[in-house]
C-alpha cells in the first residue's frame, strides 16, 4: 500500500465535490443531522426546564450519534477490505466539503443581478445568509454574497478539510455536526440564547485555528491571483476582530482587503437591526464581479489547504498507525 493511501479519501472527496457539489436528489448526512437537531430541540424544550443544560445535552447527543455512526460504518468497512474503507471514506469526505455548493448558490445571486433581476437576487441570497434580505439594495445583496463566500471558505471548506486531515472523515463529521448546530441554534436572541450557547461556543473553539490558518492562506492566494495581497494583510491585521464571532472576520477581512472593498456594517436579523462595524476600506464600489472574485479566492485557498492537509494526513497515519 502506498504512503499516500490514507490521504486518498480526502483528495478524492475534494475532487468529487468540484464538478458535482451536493447531490440534492440523494439523502445528505448534513440534512439528516439537521433533522436530528430539530427533533432534539423539540425534545429538550419539552423536557428540560434549564435550557442551558438542555443545550449541552442536545449538542453532545448530536455529536455522539453523528461521529459515532460515521466511526462504526468506517470501522466495519475497513475490517472487510481496505479499499472498501477508502471508497466509503472518500464519499464521506465528499459530503463534508461544500466548495461547489457555495460557488453554485452564490453564483445564482451573480446571474440574477447580471439579468437585472434584483428580486431574484434577493431571493437567491436569502438562501445562503442568516440576515433579513427584504431591505437589501443591489450593493447590499452583493456584499452579503461576498461575505458568505469569504466566511464559509473556512467554515464550509478548509476547516472540514483540516479536521479530516487530523481525524479522518469522522473528524469531518464531528466538525460539520457542530457547525450545523451553530447555524441552526447558535443565535444570540431570546429563543436560542440559552439553548444554543454551548454549541455556539464549541463551534468558536473548533474554528479558532482553521479560520486563522485559512486567512493566511487566503492572503497568499490574493497574491497568486493578482489581487491586492498587501492590502489583504493590512486589513486582516486591522479588522480581523471586528465581528461578534472571534472567527468570522478572519477571512472576511482578507477578502475585503484583497478586493479593495468594504464589507459588513449594520444588518437586520429577525426584524431587529444589529449595529456592526465595517470591515475593509471603501476604496472602490462593490460590484457584481466581486462574487466571482471571492469564489476564485475560495478555490485557490482551498486547493492550497488540501495539498498540505493531504500530506499531513499521510504523515499522521504513517507515524501513528504504521499504514
Amino acid at each position: 500500500m502506498s504512503f499516500l493511501t490514507p490521504a486518498l479519501p480526502l483528495v478524492i472527496g475534494f475532487l468529487l465535490d468540484v464538478p458535482a457539489g451536493d447531490p440534492y436528489i440523494l439523502p445528505h448526512p448534513i440534512r439528516l443531522i439537521g433533522r436530528l437537531i430539530s427533533a432534539l430541540e423539540k425534545f429538550v424544550r419539552a423536557r428540560f426546564k434549564n435550557l442551558t443544560a438542555g443545550g449541552v445535552f442536545l449538542a453532545l447527543t448530536v455529536l455522539l450519534l453523528s461521529a459515532g455512526t460515521a466511526f462504526a460504518v468506517l470501522f466495519m468497512c475497513y475490517r472487510i477490505n481496505v479499499w472498501l474503507g477508502v471508497a466509503v471514506e472518500s464519499v464521506m469526505c465528499y459530503y463534508m466539503i461544500a466548495a461547489r455548493c457555495l460557488q453554485k448558490e452564490s453564483m445564482k445571486v451573480y446571474r440574477a443581478l447580471a439579468e437585472n433581476n434584483t428580486e431574484g437576487a434577493r431571493k437567491a441570497v436569502s438562501m445562503i445568509v442568516g440576515r433579513d434580505t427584504e431591505r437589501l439594495d443591489e450593493p447590499g445583496i452583493i456584499r452579503a454574497a461576498v461575505e458568505t463566500v469569504a466566511e464559509n471558505t473556512s467554515d464550509g471548506v478548509t476547516a472540514p478539510i483540516i479536521y479530516m486531515a487530523l481525524f479522518g472523515a469522522v473528524g469531518g463529521v464531528f466538525y460539520k455536526a457542530c457547525n450545523t448546530m451553530d447555524s441552526m441554534i447558535g443565535y444570540r436572541n431570546e429563543k436560542y440564547e440559552k439553548l444554543g450557547r454551548f454549541a455556539a461556543k464549541l463551534d468558536d473553539v473548533l474554528n479558532y485555528l482553521p479560520s486563522r490558518l485559512t486567512a493566511l492562506v487566503m492572503i497568499l492566494s490574493a497574491f497568486l491571483l493578482g489581487h491586492d495581497g498587501k492590502n489583504a494583510w493590512k486589513i486582516w491585521r486591522r479588522d480581523r476582530r471586528k465581528h461578534p464571532s472571534p472567527n468570522s472576520a478572519q477571512t472576511e477581512s482578507v477578502c475585503a482587503g484583497a478586493l479593495n472593498i468594504r464589507l459588513a456594517g449594520d444588518a437586520w436579523y429577525f426584524g431587529e437591526l444589529h449595529k456592526k462595524p465595517y470591515i475593509g476600506d471603501d476604496i472602490r464600489p462593490i460590484e457584481n464581479e466581486d462574487i466571482r472574485r471571492a469564489n476564485r479566492l475560495m478555490y485557490v485557498s482551498s486547493t492550497i489547504v488540501l495539498i498540505f492537509s493531504a500530506a499531513l494526513r499521510a504523515a499522521i497515519c504513517r507515524i501513528f498507525f504504521m499504514w
